[in-house]
């Protein structure tokens, strides 16, 4: 899908205009580019990325500076200057990706294959969608000559798919300084199709902490021709079908509360109404059930989630072992009570065979940011602009490297590519053996990301 009309923008860029056309195709070219590259964390692969982003910010007159914790892995950091009359926007994106099954996919992971209006590669939809577009709106806020109040800061980060250390752990320790900025847009938001039709746009305003934890079961030891009671493979499946079954308590936040609120205003027929009836206590409890079923993204918005991902018990068939362990991927809520939680846990699986042993903390306690703040309602303009859809604030149920950026003041808000939703059920999801995104989301992406960079940063005469 092309796109021939050219947007003049007011603030930022007087007297000239984009034809976004040509530049939409100029973009398309990048993106396939950059997916057609394997960074799938192999030492040496980011660095590829690194190298391709750098050779084309170069280009363009922008300065450029590669970091590295470990050479293999380096990060990258471009700056436009503003006016210095506002703190800097940092615009954020990770370079490295999951691995791949080579023999699952129907096109070869690194090909960016356009297929039936689709860009097919791992990377896709995670995350070089916002990789190319900050790329391209540096080249463009460089080649339009730009007038800002504020710097923009970009960064290509390493170590995403968890080795933060590398990655976003480094710059925040090491380059602070270099990176530090009053707001922040990563990913961990986005734009939600339907049946072929834009249904609402989606700004990450917060995000759950892991916060993992092991079941121990402990007994006897014996012969397995003689069961008994007290096997530790039978109390720990006891515990986690409790755990797994239970549905901890309900507890919303501002923006949790404000996404269930409009997703019954903008919804129609049975699903407004179930959103509306979450909210009334006397309908609650069953409107969180056919949640838990059918929309278990959604029931983990409404509390601290337990799933239950690593079961090891037992060497031989024929002995019964004296311990078995079951591995928990527990996502906080931001302000969880860990301890109190755990004990919470404890009453529920009511066994003293079992024992809840929690892991180290991984990640910092979560801060959430503004759903009122100018930046929240540029971006909500933009999507507006863009897309013609309402926007809602997202408690972000996995983990991004926005965490390590907002307890250090900077406001970070998660934004993404459109993606069909019934995607990630057919396989072609993040993460998936098919990952794939529309081509009509990539042109529309840049236009978002354009819109919204100059809308936060563009001085205003």
């Amino acid at each position: 899908m092309r796109y021939a009309i050219a947007l003049f923008c007011a603030l930022t860029v007087p007297a000239q205009t984009i034809e976004w056309s040509k530049t939409g195709e100029e973009g398309m070219r990048h993106f396939q580019s950059l997916v057609q590259i394997d960074s799938t964390g192999a030492p040496g692969t980011e660095t590829n990325v690194a190298e391709y982003v750098k050779k084309v910010l170069e280009a363009e007159g922008i300065s450029v500076t590669l970091v590295a914790k470990e050479p293999a892995h380096p990060n990258l950091i471009a700056r436009i200057k503003g006016d210095g009359s506002k703190k800097p926007l940092l615009i954020m994106a990770h370079s490295d990706t999951v691995k791949v099954d080579l023999t699952k996919w129907t096109f070869p992971p690194f090909s960016a294959t356009r297929s039936g209006g689709y860009v097919y590669g791992r990377g896709t939809l995670d995350d070089k969608t916002n990789l190319y577009a900050a790329m391209m709106t540096m080249v463009l806020l460089k080649r339009t000559n730009a007038k800002l109040d504020r710097d923009v800061i970009f960064v290509s980060e390493a170590g995403e798919e968890g080795n933060s250390r590398i990655g976003i752990g480094y710059l925040v320790s090491d380059h602070f300084p270099e990176i530090e900025a009053e707001s922040c847009l990563a990913e961990g938001g986005g734009v939600v199709r339907r049946s072929g039709v834009v249904r609402y746009a989606t700004i990450q305003t917060m995000e759950k902490r892991p916060s993992g934890a092991r079941l121990v079961a402990k007994g006897p030891s014996g012969h397995g021709s003689r069961p008994m009671r007290g096997n530790a493979i039978v109390h720990l499946s006891s515990a986690v079908e409790k755990l797994a079954y239970w549905d901890p308590p309900m507890r919303l936040n501002d923006t949790t509360r404000t996404f269930f609120e409009k997703m019954g205003q903008i919804s129609e027929g049975e699903e407004a109404q179930r959103f509306k009836d979450l909210l009334n206590p006397q309908k609650s409890a069953a409107a969180r059930e056919y949640l838990a079923v059918h929309e278990p993204n959604l029931y983990s918005m409404l509390h601290t989630s337990i799933s239950p991902n690593i079961i090891q018990g037992g060497f031989q068939s024929n002995v019964i072992p004296s311990e078995a362990t079951a591995t928990l991927d527990i996502r906080a809520l931001p302000d969880e009570n860990m301890p109190e939680f755990y004990e919470l846990m404890r009453k529920i699986i009511n066994d003293p065979a079992v024992e809840i042993v929690p892991n180290a903390a991984g990640r910092p306690q979560g801060v959430p940011v503004s759903i009122t703040s100018d930046v929240f309602k540029a971006l909500e303009a933009s999507f507006k602009s863009v897309y013609g859809v309402p926007t809602v604030p997202l408690m972000g149920t996995g983990a991004t490297d926005m965490s390590q950026l907002r307890p250090r003041g900077v406001e970070c808000y998660g934004i993404g590519a459109m993606r069909d939703d019934e995607d990630v059920l057919k396989g072609f999801g993040a993460h998936s053996d098919q990952e794939r995104i529309a081509e009509e989301s990539v042109y529309k992406h840049l236009r978002f990301y354009w819109s919204a960079v100059t809308a936060i940063a563009g001085a205003k005469f």
